[in-house]
C-alpha cells in the first residue's frame, strides 16, 4: 500500500511540474501570437494587452501546479507513518504554498480570493 501511495504522490508531483512547464510555454506562445498579430506593437498601449494576458496565463498555471504539488505532499505524509516532524514539515509547506497561492491570486485578479467579483 505504501508503494502505491508513493507512486500516486510521484504522479501528482509530475503532473504539478508538467502543468507549470506547459502553462509557461502556453503563456509564451499566447504572448508571441499577440505580438505577431500586432497587439503588442503599440508601445505602452500594446504592453497593456500582452503583459497582463501573459501574467494571467502564467499565474494560473503556477497556481494549478502548486495545488497538485500540495496534494502530492499530503498524500506522501498521510501514506507514510506520520511523525510529528513530518506533519510539521507538511504544515509549513502547505502554509508557504497557500501564501504563494493567495499572492498569485491577488496579482492575477487584483482582489483577495474571498472578495466578490468586480463588476
Amino acid at each position: 500500500m505504501l508503494a502505491i501511495a508513493q507512486m500516486v504522490a510521484k504522479g501528482f508531483e509530475f503532473a504539478g511540474i508538467a502543468v507549470i512547464v506547459i502553462g509557461t510555454l502556453i503563456a509564451f506562445a499566447k504572448a508571441g501570437a499577440m505580438v505577431a498579430r500586432g497587439l503588442g506593437d503599440g508601445g505602452a498601449a500594446g504592453e497593456r494587452d500582452v503583459v497582463p494576458a501573459f501574467r494571467k496565463t502564467l499565474g494560473r498555471s503556477i497556481l494549478t501546479g502548486l495545488e497538485l504539488l500540495v496534494a502530492a505532499d499530503i498524500i506522501r505524509t498521510v501514506a507514510v507513518e506520520p511523525t510529528l516532524q513530518s506533519v510539521l514539515v507538511l504544515g509549513l509547506i502547505v502554509l508557504i504554498r497557500t501564501f504563494l497561492s493567495f499572492s498569485l491570486e491577488v496579482e492575477i485578479d487584483g482582489r483577495w480570493p474571498w472578495q466578490g467579483k468586480r463588476e
